[in-house]
This record gives structure tokens, sequence and C-alpha cells, in this order.
């Protein structure tokens, strides 16, 4: 079989392609690469005389523009020119955008908090006067919490609703998390590795010019001490704790490698199933009476541990076949799940999967 010729498409950051680099120079005797910068205004030339099989996509997350920009350039090349993209089309679509989300989940009947978004300042202000604080504000994108305010009071929802509705908007809180576990040595890997600094300084930058305006994203509150990390990559599951830090799970990078219920691998089952997800991180709280609910779906996420899962202290991840959840010991995470991602967009181009 002749060697699959693949895509990496570079975006807005500098070398926010390097995982998917790496993962093709490990399987570099079934696949070719070649990087193409989606934001050139030769993107579509240079990826159709490129005579590509598929491609490997690391979508926008830091500024809606790119964010636009990713999805509409990407929708084209997948729908309309009829190349294989991975993560899916649809994946990347609800990626970062927490509105689309939001509406994706409702028609999809996919139990997650209630969420409601307001373009109009006084129908936000009278909704909030008839709500039990606290409540969740949200920017539209924004990963690790770092768009996310907690309103404990009527006056601090009004204060919000004034602020997205004037010209000053909303903006998010970016950073490195310097309270955070293991600061110091995610500093001393930045420092070394000067393609990650780069990378990270210049999200940074344009986080913080990002300024969201016209419109707010309110969810309900859901008590909890901890959320559910649950990843799916090609028929591979993993799931583990991400602890509480103040008022956020998400962005704490504190973790529980507590063994997940079987039932939560069949929620997690069920809905990427629902669209054929094959790359994809759910997280998910569980309510006061069990029920699980969908709090953040992201096809590219962080990996701060070698792993996603353990189980008696072993890593490895679980496989549902004939039925039944087989757990499997070993390494499958390497460079951050971009390895087994690629493992399995192979297996779709060679039609292993339906």
């Amino acid at each position: 079989m002749r060697k699959l010729r693949l895509a990496i498409l570079e975006s807005e950051t500098p070398d926010n392609y390097v995982l998917w680099i790496k993962a093709c120079e490990s399987m570099k005797d079934s696949v070719d690469w070649a990087v193409v910068n989606i934001t050139k205004s030769s993107w579509l030339q240079d990826i159709l005389g490129g005579s590509f099989d598929g491609i490997l996509a690391t979508p926008s997350g830091n500024s809606i523009s790119f964010k636009i920009l990713y999805d509409e350039r990407v929708t084209i090349l997948n729908k309309v020119c009829g190349i294989p993209v991975f993560p899916s089309l649809e994946e990347i679509l609800i990626y970062e955008n927490k509105k689309y989300l939001s509406y994706w989940l409702e028609a999809n009947r996919i139990p997650h908090p209630k969420t409601w978004i307001f373009y109009s300042e006084e129908e936000a202000l009278q909704f909030i006067r008839t709500k039990v604080f606290p409540i969740v504000a949200k920017t539209n994108i924004g990963a690790s919490g770092s768009g996310v305010t907690i309103l404990y009071s009527l006056s601090e929802g009004q204060k919000y609703i004034a602020k997205a509705f004037s010209g000053e908007g909303i903006k998010r809180k970016v950073g490195p998390k310097w309270r955070r576990k293991g600061f110091a040595k995610r500093v001393i890997t930045k420092l070394v590795n000067l393609r990650e600094l780069k990378v990270k300084l210049a999200s940074y930058r344009m986080a913080r010019a990002e300024i969201q305006k016209d419109f707010i994203l309110l969810q309900e509150y859901i008590p909890h001490s901890y959320e559910w990390r649950c990843v799916r990559i090609g028929d591979s599951f993993f799931a583990h704790k991400k602890l509480k830090y103040r008022d956020k799970a998400s962005g704490s990078l504190l973790k529980k490698y507590d063994p997940p219920p079987f039932e939560l691998l069949n929620f997690i089952k069920e809905i990427t199933d629902l669209k054929g997800f094959k790359s994809q991180a759910i997280d998910v709280f569980v309510s006061e009476n069990g029920t699980y609910l969908v709090n953040e779906m992201q096809c590219i996420f962080g990996q701060s541990d070698p792993y996603q899962m353990l189980i008696n202290g072993q890593p490895g991840r679980y496989i549902f076949d004939k039925g039944e959840w087989i757990f499997e010991a070993g390494n499958f995470t390497e460079f951050e799940c971009f390895l087994l991602r690629l493992q399995t967009f192979v297996l779709i181009l060679a039609g292993a999967f339906v």
C-alpha cells in the first residue's frame, strides 16, 4: 500500500502543529506530510495543488476572528473539495464556540447545564432578576477556565451585563497559572523549549486582545468538587477527575486518577457514537441526583501528565469489546494523544472504521 499524503494545517500561532509532525515522524513508513498555512491568501491553491489524501487539523482557539477563518476554510476543504479532515468537521465546529456547542447539545438532546444566550441587555437583566445565584458567565471562546466568571449576586450579574453591552466588553483572564500544580516545572520546560514558549506567548497576546461585546452566555451553576475529563480517541477511552481549585475545576491542573464508572464510559460512548466523533475530550459534571451533564467538548486539548488514566497505578485505556469494557495497560497517549489521533485517521482513510 502506498504512503498516505497528509496536509498539516498551520494556523495563527507559530508551530501550533508540532505534535502532528512528531506523530508523523513516528509513522514515516506509512505517511508523508507537508505543512500548509491555512491563514495565507494562497491556502486553497496550496492544498489543492498538494494532492493530499487527508488533512490534520489543530483548530483555532485564541481569537474569534481566526476561529471563523479556520472553520470557514476547513468547511470548504471538507464539504466542497471532499478532502477528509481529522478531527472531523463537526468536532472542529463545536470546538471553542460555546454558543454553538450549547445549541448543538440542546438539539441533540444531550444532558448539560441549562444555558442561556442573550443579545439584548434588557432581556438579560430581566432574566437574572428571576434567578437564584450563583450563576456562571462564560466567554464564547476560552479554554482552561480563562473566560469563566462565577456571579454570586444580582449586583455582580448586573455589573457583568452592563460591561458586556458597553464599549468596554468582557476580557478573558490569561497568563501563566503560577499558583497551579507544577508551575516551576512548566516554566523550565518552556524555557528549554523555545518553540513551546513562542507558541504560548503568542496565544497569550491574542487572548488578551480579544474582547467580547453585545452578547452574554450564562449557565446554570452545578455544585461540584470535581468534574470528569473523559477522552475518546479512535476506539480508546480514558477518564480522570479534574479537581476543583477555588471555584473552578477547568484549568486547575489538579487531578485524581479514580477508576471511571462504566456508566460514565457508556455515556461518553453514546455521545461520540452519535456523530462518529473520534477525537474528543468531554468534561462532565455529576449532578446532585447522579445525572451526567456535559460541560465542555474539545477535539484538541492539553495534557499535563504523560497519561490520561491510571487504573491501579497503571496507565492504559479502556476499549469496548463484545459488550464489555476491557482495560488494556500501556502507553497510548504519546505526544499528548496526537500519535493515537494519527493512527486513528490512518485507519479511517484505510476504511477500517464504518
